[in-house]
């Protein structure tokens, strides 16, 4: 047992302490972020929005988002990474403290709009920071390990949050929220600093690549927007398919759905150690998370077997943990041909896109087709998203024997 848990503790090993404080950062944000679980019950019981408000709402929410990692992108490139987080952690707080305050439909709009606009700068900027203070070999498991810090900040707020509703209301979570990202924009000031701190793999490219002509990069955004539409099925359609076709509580669903986190937790590390010492390059274990995650949907339509939902629930999770990880890192590589801000932004805005569409074509399709039809339909993308991997590592195969078959003909013709 101790060995099995120095293996674990090992499989964090090498990452710097940069790293490690940039994951605390984005725990603290996350966590903080339990406004957004509860936003659809606020608009309605609080503020009596009606449901095709809150749709409107939401894809104010999604819109801003998209913009926001576009230019946290293009302001990373300008001013750079450490600029950018702390201006959007402090104003986010901000904003999150004044978002209570608009009760009207339009303002709230617009509210939510700012919010995410400003609190989506952060991502991008993040990534590029991430790679700078990661060691090449190490940029895999240090998005892994901030993706850990994303779940745990996740599995935290929506608990944090019930228990400040219910003692307070929902305007302390709109308090608890805004100081949170405060306390995150004094930790960061605090730790990373570009005057305290040491950059590991500082890029410095005098003629950068631009992210829309680098074709493999492009294949890369559409097959991951798909994988986001798939992906987040799980997180709106798939609870109601739970409760309406198999008739769990919300007690099962809520234990099911915390099996996902729970298996991150404990697994992704050792899990993305092992596959990073194989010889399976980004391009094809991506291609194999899409394949996995896309197969826990049509199993469902095989069998009317309870523990189906388990299986697929496995599935999916292992697929996720495989494809976002090395999605991350196969981003963070190719940003290295050109502006860093740019390419990260368009990597986080491809699952923005997939935020505004992936939710509402679910229930959509849903209510017109049934479940079943549904799930057919979301397989059949997840097939797209795998011809889409497919062919970026054909892509990338021919243009490393390329560059081989080149090199060999310059040693000859010296």
């Amino acid at each position: 047992m101790k060995t099995l848990f120095n293996n674990y503790v090992n499989t964090f090993s090498g990452l710097s302490k940069e790293v490690w404080w940039l994951a605390l950062i984005t725990l603290i944000n996350r966590a903080g972020t339990m406004v957004i679980p509860f936003l659809s019950l606020y608009l309605t019981k609080s503020l009596h929005f009606t449901l095709s408000d809150v749709g409107w709402i939401m894809s104010a929410f999604g819109v801003g988002s998209v913009i926001g990692s576009w230019l946290g992108g293009r302001l990373t490139d300008k001013i750079g990474y450490y600029k950018v987080m702390v201006f959007s952690l402090v104003t986010t707080g901000l904003l999150f403290i004044g978002l209570q305050f608009l009760t009207t439909f339009a303002s709230f709009c617009l509210g939510i709009f700012l919010v995410m606009l400003v609190a989506d700068m952060f991502r991008p900027a993040m990534f590029v920071a991430l790679s700078a203070y990661s060691k090449p070999e190490n940029k895999t498991r240090s998005v892994t390990l901030i993706r850990l810090a994303i779940n745990l900040g996740f599995s935290a707020g929506p608990a944090i949050g019930g228990i400040i509703i219910t003692t307070l209301s929902y305007g302390g979570l709109f308090w608890v929220d805004g100081i949170t990202c405060i306390l995150a924009t004094l930790v960061l000031i605090n730790v990373l600093n570009p005057k305290k701190t040491k950059t590991l793999d500082e890029v410095i490219n005098k003629n950068p690549k631009s992210a829309y002509h680098d074709k493999a990069f492009i294949i890369f955004l559409f097959a991951m927007m798909l994988f986001g539409v798939v992906f987040l099925q799980y997180f709106s359609t798939m609870p109601l398919y739970y409760k309406d076709v198999h008739h769990l509580s919300e007690l099962d669903i809520g234990i099911l759905l915390g099996m996902n986190g729970f298996i991150i937790f404990v697994l992704e590390m050792p899990l993305i150690k092992w596959l990073e010492n194989t010889t399976f390059t980004k391009s094809g274990l991506m291609l194999f998370g899409a394949i996995l995650t896309g197969l826990s949907f049509i199993i469902l339509n095989l069998t009317n077997w309870v523990g189906v939902l388990i299986i697929g629930m496995l599935l999916m999770t292992f697929g996720e943990m495989i494809a976002f990880p090395f999605s991350n890192a196969f981003a963070m590589d190719r940003a290295k041909k050109g502006n860093q801000g740019e390419y990260m932004a368009l990597y986080s805005i491809a699952f923005s896109v997939a935020h505004i569409f992936g939710h509402n074509a679910g229930m959509q399709m849903t209510d017109k087709f049934g479940f079943d039809s549904t799930w057919y339909i979301i397989t059949l993308l997840a097939a797209l998203c795998v011809f889409l991997l497919f062919i970026l590592k054909l892509y990338l195969n021919s243009k490393k024997k390329k560059k081989q078959i080149d090199g060999e003909k310059e040693i000859l013709w010296i």
